[in-house]
């Protein structure tokens, strides 16, 4: 058994189709809002190629039509799973455009509810992200950091910690403050942008700090830092550390 799947998103923001289009059709497009490191070779039949730091999603470019629709379609497994995205712009007139984003794939086997349960609230963080980027930080470029927890028997624990870490309530919602001073990173000032029961994500004037759960497995910390003259690996050696003591 299993389960085939379908998500469509759809948003229309103030940027234009060349800056949309940058940002889902390049690799340093979607370093500024998906996890991993990406890598695109453009083209229908080209590749979309993301390295989680260990692990590294593979996909096969199916459309490649610039400024109007980009789709690549993970590789299969041996148990016919697979993921497939397409995304669709559509310039304004009057300015603005519209994109629409059409998530598919299946998931195998007969306790497919719970990893669907998390792909959807995964995909609706993610898509908010693109759409916190394309919002507020058009045209720029982001360093991604992306951070796993130890493993621990409790790994949802560790995440039920960040709100207080962080300074914020227990049960954070969409527009609380954040003044945060994390042991050797950066005081984070800005607003919470999003929060769903596995992920909370922050947005300042030059970042998106995105924090989640994770699926049986260690909780993880995929940001987007907008500064100039990130320190990448410095960076994520502290956010291990926050890790490793909110883990603690």
């Amino acid at each position: 058994m299993g389960r085939e799947w379908e998500q469509h998103d759809e948003v229309e923001v103030d940027a234009t189709p060349e800056q949309v289009w940058e940002a889902i059709a390049s690799g340093p497009g979607i370093d500024s809002w998906f996890m991993g490191r990406t890598e695109v070779e453009p083209g229908e039949g080209g590749s979309v190629r993301t390295d989680l730091g260990g692990y590294v999603m593979e996909s096969e470019v199916t459309a490649w039509e610039p400024l109007r629709r980009f789709a690549y379609r993970g590789d299969e497994g041996p148990d016919g799973r697979f993921v497939a995205f397409e995304f669709l712009i559509e310039g304004r007139e009057q300015g603005g455009t519209v994109l629409r984003l059409v998530t598919n794939g299946f998931l195998p086997g007969d306790d497919w509810e719970d990893e669907y349960d998390a792909m959807l609230k995964g995909g609706a963080m993610y898509f908010a992200t693109l759409v916190a980027y394309l919002t507020h930080f058009p045209g720029r470029t982001a360093t991604p950091i992306t951070v796993a927890a130890p493993m621990t028997s409790d790994a949802r624990a560790v995440f039920d910690r960040v709100p207080a870490a962080l300074g914020l309530a227990a049960d954070p919602a969409v527009g609380d403050r954040v003044r945060a001073a994390p042991d050797g990173l950066p005081a984070i000032d800005g607003v919470v942008d999003f929060v769903n029961p596995d992920a909370i994500g922050i947005r300042t004037r030059d970042a998106l700090y995105r924090f989640i759960a994770g699926f049986r497995g260690p909780m993880i910390v995929t940001h987007h830092l907008f500064a100039e003259d990130v320190d990448r690996t410095g960076t994520e050696q502290a956010w291990r550390a926050w890790l490793a003591r909110l883990s603690a």
